[in-house]
């Protein structure tokens, strides 16, 4: 209980920073950019060299392929059901099938599954979230933020630049030099720098994200905004659990891969949207209240996942 309190708490300085006016109206932008560009790094340095490489690993590997056409699925189920706009069918199919697997992932699986899931997250992360962030959902930002009838080739994304980026992200360049050159201990000072630059991640991160929560829900939007947040906090992870335990991937690396579907709305994917002119308050609504509500179904979800191990084991 008392780490949940302290990401609480955490959360709440950065609503209160955001309401009293004390920083400016980019702290959340310029927080988020210190834990992609130095946080994150340190942590997958000192903790990816600890994952022992085996068949596990494909598990956090391949879920996220495996869930992303299922959430797109849904929300073009439901699109054509209830005859969503374009735009608003756009909005989801971005920001649903990406959860917040670093920001939130990362300090909420340290509290309930310690350190030694962390590598798992990671792996989830960068082969899973952010590719489909890079690719797909940069796409569909491209696509669905045209008006109809614009030429799709003005801001189609080009694929070497989408690769540039991906190339040069620093997390991603962070776990190329894990696998390659990473130690379990390094020389003693490079171990504590790395370490406490690793430790500034969830307090930062957690304070960035409760500078940018938004909680104005449109009063159009109610309908999607509940099928969104159905789909991203219980049907996906559903189906990620039932995947685990038909197949008796059981282990930590499973289990890292059933929580990490558990996350809400990822912040940056919300960004790419509103950058878009897809729905801005309706994806700023899910971003803010999926946080919240993540608090709540995420301990739900690691209590779930323990229920099943130990009935396994048994």
């Amino acid at each position: 209980m008392a780490p949940m309190l302290l990401i609480l708490a955490f959360l709440a300085v950065g609503l209160v920073l955001k309401r009293t006016g004390a920083m400016p109206e980019n702290t959340g932008q310029v927080l988020n950019q210190y834990v992609i560009y130095v946080a994150v790094p340190a942590m997958i340095l000192l903790h990816l060299p600890h994952l022992q490489l085996s068949m596990q690993v494909l598990t956090p590997a391949l879920m996220p392929c495996l869930l992303y056409p299922i959430a797109i699925a849904l929300v073009w189920g439901c699109a054509k059901l209830f005859d969503w706009s374009r735009e608003l069918t756009g909005a989801l199919m971005i920001i649903v099938p990406l959860g917040n697997t670093s920001f939130l992932g990362f300090p909420m699986v340290e509290v309930f599954f310690g350190v030694q899931g962390l590598p798992y997250a990671v792996i989830y992360d960068q082969i899973g979230s952010f590719v489909g962030l890079a690719f797909f959902a940069t796409f569909i930002a491209a696509v669905y933020g045209m008006p109809q009838g614009s030429s799709a080739s003005a801001k189609k994304p080009r694929a070497l630049a989408l690769i540039k980026q991906l190339l040069t992200f620093p997390p991603v360049i962070a776990l190329v030099l894990a696998l390659t050159i990473g130690q379990q201990e390094y020389p003693s000072v490079i171990q504590d720098f790395i370490e406490i630059l690793a430790a500034t991640l969830v307090p930062v991160v957690m304070i960035a994200v409760g500078f940018q929560l938004q909680f104005r829900i449109p009063r159009d939007d109610a309908l999607p905004f509940a099928i969104a947040m159905v789909i991203k906090l219980f049907i996906l992870p559903a189906v990620a659990l039932a995947t685990i335990v038909s197949t008796g991937q059981l282990g930590l690396a499973g289990q890292i891969s059933v929580f990490e579907a558990a996350m809400p709305f990822m912040i940056t994917a919300g960004a790419v949207a509103i950058g878009a002119g897809l729905k801005p308050r309706l994806v700023a609504s899910l971003v803010g209240y999926g946080v919240l509500a993540g608090l709540i179904t995420l301990p739900i979800w690691a209590w779930i996942i323990g229920m099943m191990v130990n009935a396994a084991s048994g």
